[in-house]
C-alpha cells in the first residue's frame, strides 16, 4: 500500500536539491507539504518586520512553485508537537520527512517529533541538505570533538569525500501519481498569512530590497556567477561606496532560509572554475563563503550554550558593562559617529549590511568603544539581519569581540578612518543619514569638528540636529585594550581552545615594528589589514587576507568569502 506523506519545511524552503522532499513523494499516494507558523510567536518574538516579510515571501513563492506541480503548501498555525498527532490521524499519515537541522534547539525539537511519530506508527526520513557535509562525521574524524580552528576544520574536510551533488528539483514527472488533496477552503485554512494578520503595522514600510523566495534565489545565483571573473583570473574588486550597498547578486539571506541550496552553489562554483581552469582542481579557498558557514555550524552543533558567554566552554568570560542607554544609542543609530550610524540605519531599513560594516559596528559595541557584551549585539542582528542564524551569528559575534576564534584583540576598528578610506566623499553616509547630506566631504565623517558656520550652512548643528559622539574613541579603545589584555591573560586556557596559527605567508598576523606603523599614511598608529589591489602600506606588503582566516557573513560581496580590505583597523603601539 502506498504511503501518505508529510514533508515538513523549516529551512530548506525550495524544490531544488531537496532530498527529503523527494523521499516524501517517492512511491507515495499523497503528499502534503507543511510549514508551522505560530501567530503568538510572531507577535512576541524579537524578529523584525523585514525578516518576517522575507519569510512570508519565501512561503508565498514556495506555494506558487508547488501549484505548478498541482500541489500546495499547508501553513499550519500552532506548535509542531501539539499539531502533528492530529495531522497524523486526520490525514492517515505513514511517512514524515524533513531536512536535518544541526542546531542544538532543532535537534531537541526533532527528537521530540520523531518520538511522537514513532508512537503513531509513522516512518521518519531525515536527509542532510542544509550543510555541505555531515557535521557528525567531521566531529568523529576529530576524535569526538568539534574542530575549533578554521585551519583544523579545513584539514578534516580535505580528508573527506567531496560534498554530495545536489539532487534534481521536484518535477511533475517525479510526482507521478502522487497527489496533494486540496480543499476548496485551503486558502482560508492553510494560506500564507499577511504581515497585518501577524500584527505588524506596515504603514510607511518601504518595498523590500531583498525579495524572498527560491525563484529570486535561482535568478541571483546566475547573476552571481556571471560577474565572477575572479574565478578565471582572481581579480580583486576594489572597495568603494557601492560595495556597501545591497547587491542584486547577493545570496546570504537565501542560503540562510534555504531558498538556495549550498550544494547547488558549491557545484556551480566548481563547474565554472573547471570550465575556465581546464585540468585543474579548485582549492578550498574558492568555497570560503560556504566553508566558514560550515565551520560555525560544526562548532555549534553540540554546544547548546554557543550563543551565550556563561556556560560556553569556548568563550572567554569578559566582564562586559551593562549599559542599556549606550546599547540603545548603538542599535538606534544615535552614536554620533556617522559611519557607525549609517551602517545601523541600513541594517534597520533593509535587513542587510556588508560584512566589513558588520565588523565595524560589532567592534564598536564590544571591545572597541562601548564595552557591551557581544550577546546584546547578536540579539540586535537577530532582530534585523535577514541572514542571521544561530550558529553563524553567534560565531561571528564571538569572533569580532575576541571572545573566541579570533584573539588578535589589539586590532580595533576606527569608527572614522575605514569609512573615509572606503568612501571619501561620504555617499554612503548621505544616503542613510540625510541629515548630514549637506556637509562638505572634509567634515562628514567627523561633523563635530566642523566650524559652527559650516554646520549652520549644512543645516545640521551637531548636538542639536545630530548627536555629538557618545564616547572619545581614542580614550575608550585604549582603556578597553588594557582590559582585554588582562582578561585574555587570566583566561589563557579558554582562549587557547580556539586560537589558530596563521600560515607563515600571511602578513596579517605579523607584528610590525613601531617604525613601520608610524609610516602608515592612512591611519596613524595603525596596522592595516590587507587591501586590494596589493600595495605597500605601513612599510610592508599586503597580501591575500584569505590566508589569515578572517570570517564574514556567508554570501557577502567578497569573492569566496575573502575580505576586500580593511583600512579601519588599528593596533596600539607597543609600550
Amino acid at each position: 500500500m502506498s504511503p501518505n506523506s508529510i514533508h515538513w519545511f523549516r529551512k530548506g524552503l525550495r524544490l531544488h536539491d531537496n532530498p527529503a522532499l523527494r523521499e516524501a513523494v517517492r512511491g507515495a499516494a499523497t503528499v502534503r507539504c507543511v510549514y508551522f507558523l505560530d501567530p503568538w510567536f510572531a507577535g512576541s518574538s524579537n524578529l523584525g518586520v523585514n525578516r518576517w516579510r522575507f519569510l512570508l515571501q519565501c512561503l508565498e513563492d514556495l506555494d506558487a512553485n508547488l501549484r505548478k506541480l498541482n500541489s500546495r503548501l499547508f501553513v499550519i498555525r500552532g506548535q509542531p508537537a501539539n499539531v502533528f498527532p492530529r495531522l497524523f490521524k486526520e490525514w492517515k499519515i505513514s511517512r514524515l520527512t524533513f531536512e536535518y537541522d544541526s542546531e542544538p534547539f532543532g535537534k531537541e525539537r526533532d527528537a521530540a517529533i520523531k518520538k511522537l511519530a514513532t508512537e503513531a506508527g509513522v516512518e521518519v526520513v531525515v536527509n542532510i541538505s542544509h550543510t555541505l557535509y555531515d557535521l557528525d562525521r567531521i566531529i568523529e574524524l576529530n576524535g569526538g570533538q568539534p574542530p575549533l580552528t578554521y585551519k583544523r576544520f579545513q584539514t578534516l574536510i580535505s580528508r573527506m569525500d567531496p560534498p554530495e551533488p545536489p539532487v534534481e528539483p521536484l518535477s511533475e514527472a517525479f510526482m507521478g501519481k502522487c497527489v496533494t488533496p486540496v480543499s476548496d477552503d485551503h486558502g482560508d485554512k492553510y494560506g500564507v498569512p499577511s504581515l497585518e494578520e501577524l500584527g505588524f503595522d506596515i504603514e510607511g514600510l518601504a518595498s523590500a530590497v531583498w525579495p524572498g523566495g527560491e525563484t529570486e534565489a535561482l535568478t541571483r545565483i546566475e547573476r552571481h556567477l556571471e560577474r565572477k571573473a575572479w574565478v578565471a583570473n582572481f581579480e580583486r574588486p576594489r572597495m568603494n561606496a557601492n560595495s556597501l550597498l545591497a547587491s542584486p547578486t547577493g545570496l546570504s539571506p537565501y542560503l540562510r532560509f534555504g531558498c538556495l541550496s549550498c550544494r547547488l552553489f558549491y557545484f556551480k562554483l566548481t563547474d565554472l572554475y573547471r570550465k575556465v581552469k581546464k585540468n585543474s582542481s579548485p582549492s578550498l579557498s574558492l568555497y570560503g563563503q560556504l566553508l566558514w558557514r560550515e565551520f560555525f555550524y560544526t562548532a555549534a552543533t553540540n554546544n547548546p550554550r554557543f550563543d551565550k558567554m556563561e556556560g560556553n566552554p569556548i568563550c572567554v568570560r569578559i566582564p562586559w558593562d551593562r549599559n542599556n542607554e549606550a546599547l540603545a544609542k548603538w542599535a538606534e543609530a544615535k552614536t554620533g559617529f556617522p559611519w557607525i550610524d549609517a551602517i545601523m540605519t541600513q541594517l534597520r531599513q533593509e535587513g542587510w549590511i556588508h560584512h566589513l560594516a558588520r565588523h565595524a559596528v560589532a567592534c564598536f559595541l564590544t571591545r572597541g568603544d562601548l564595552w557591551i557584551s557581544w550577546e546584546e549585539g547578536m540579539k540586535v542582528f537577530e532582530e534585523y539581519l535577514l541572514d542571521a542564524d544561530y550558529s553563524v551569528n553567534a560565531g561571528n559575534w564571538m569572533w569580532l569581540s575576541a571572545s573566541a576564534f579570533f584573539h588578535q584583540y589589539t586590532r580595533i576598528f576606527c569608527p572614522v578612518r575605514f569609512g573615509r578610506r572606503t568612501d571619501p566623499e561620504g555617499q554612503y553616509l548621505r544616503k542613510y543619514l540625510p541629515v548630514l547630506k549637506n556637509f562638505p566631504s572634509k567634515y562628514i565623517y567627523e561633523p563635530w569638528t566642523a566650524p559652527q558656520h559650516v554646520q549652520e550652512e549644512a543645516e545640521c548643528v551637531i548636538g542639536r540636529d545630530y548627536p555629538l559622539p557618545m564616547v572619545d574613541h581614542r580614550e575608550a579603545s585604549e582603556r578597553n585594550l588594557v582590559l582585554m589584555k588582562r582578561v585574555h591573560s587570566e583566561q589563557e586556557n579558554t582562549a587557547q581552545l580556539t586560537r589558530g596559527q596563521s600560515p607563515p605567508s600571511s602578513p596579517l598576523m605579523m607584528s610590525p615594528s613601531p617604525s613601520s606603523v608610524a609610516g602608515c599614511p592612512y591611519c596613524p598608529h595603525a596596522v592595516l589589514m590587507p587591501l586590494f589591489p596589493p600595495l605597500r602600506c605601513c612599510g610592508r606588503p599586503h597580501g591575500d587576507p584569505d590566508e589569515a582566516g578572517l570570517p564574514e557573513a556567508c554570501g557577502g560581496d567578497g569573492p569566496s568569502g575573502r575580505l576586500l580590505g580593511d583600512h579601519g583597523l588599528r593596533q596600539a603601539l607597543p609600550p
